[in-house]
């Protein structure tokens, strides 16, 4: 009876020391990832040294590297479709100019040199273009070239502030904001130039449009209700739904690359941090705890 009661006894201690192992691991960041473990690297902008540099880390937000060292202000990433490049914008030679590394931040090599501000630069999904914005025309333009640097040609002309131009997956569209009606909206157009179409209304600011994986959907940043929240909107301008519902700000959204999640900035916890959140807006969780401001991430695709 005795030896029946201690086996009985270590039984009940196991379980329980399991279950506590179970709950420690479904915790923290972690719990955002899939069973297979973190998706991809997310590039992002950090103070956490000074000055805005570059920085990667895995998508549970460990390994966060500095790739950068400019002593400058470095913003804007983008990593390639392939993972070994990353396209920015940085002020080290006195303006804004489109910077490109590799993803473990060597080989820096500047692709523009246009006097003015070029920046938020992003990829064609082969890799093989980059698009920017670029302070020229007493506005802002959209600019496309080779990722080497040549090649430039200018998709928009006129008197508006064009920015944050993001190409679709296929290659085919690129979204973009233009205050075009007077109020900064989210726009479409084809990768040539044509075909400029409005996909929101909303009558605020809205900033830093990015497609889905699947290029149905574009989520965005808008201060529509007050302060800025993060958005999804079909990509023919329907169903715009709201994802985040807090008094602080949230901005800089970009998606996973499988399309389950979507990362953001906030400063809901007093300072400046990297989030991730479910593509329905639950399952919050904080990648970055810095006291310094981080921002603008990038999901590898």
């Amino acid at each position: 009876m005795l030896k029946k009661l201690l086996l009985t006894t270590i039984v009940v201690l196991l379980a329980a020391a399991s279950f506590t192992a179970c709950a420690k691991q479904a915790s923290g960041p972690e719990a955002a990832q899939t069973s297979s473990g973190p998706i991809g690297k997310i590039v992002f902008v950090s103070q956490r040294d000074g000055n805005s540099e570059i920085y990667i880390m895995n998508s549970d937000g460990s390994g966060q590297t500095r790739l950068t060292n400019n002593r400058s202000y470095d913003s804007g990433p983008a990593l390639s479709p392939d993972g070994s490049k990353i396209v920015f914008f940085s002020t080290k030679l006195g303006n804004n100019e489109i910077c490109v590394i590799n993803a473990d931040g060597s080989n820096e090599i500047n692709l523009t040199n246009n006097k003015v501000n070029d920046m938020y630069p992003d990829w064609s999904p082969d890799g093989s273009k980059i698009v920017y914005s670029s302070a020229v025309g007493g506005g802002s333009q959209i600019f496309v070239m080779n990722a080497d640097g040549s090649n430039m040609v200018q998709l928009t002309s006129d008197d508006n502030v064009n920015g944050y131009p993001d190409w679709s997956p296929d290659g085919s569209k690129i979204a973009f904001t233009s205050d075009k009606q007077g109020v900064v909206e989210i726009h479409l157009m084809n990768a040539d130039g044509s075909n400029k179409t409005q996909i929101t209304s909303n009558g605020v600011k809205a900033q830093a449009p990015v497609w889905s994986p699947d290029g149905k959907k574009i989520v965005f940043s808008c201060n529509k209700d007050g302060n800025n929240e993060i958005y999804v909107i079909n990509a023919d301008g329907s169903g715009q739904t709201r994802l985040t519902n807090i008094t602080n700000n949230d901005v800089d959204p970009c998606w996973s690359p499988d399309g389950t999640r979507i990362a953001f900035s906030s400063n809901r916890d007093s300072n400046q941090e990297i989030y991730v959140m479910n593509a329905d807006g639950s399952n919050l969780i904080r990648l970055t705890t810095d006291v310094n401001p981080d921002g603008l991430p990038d999901w590898s695709k």
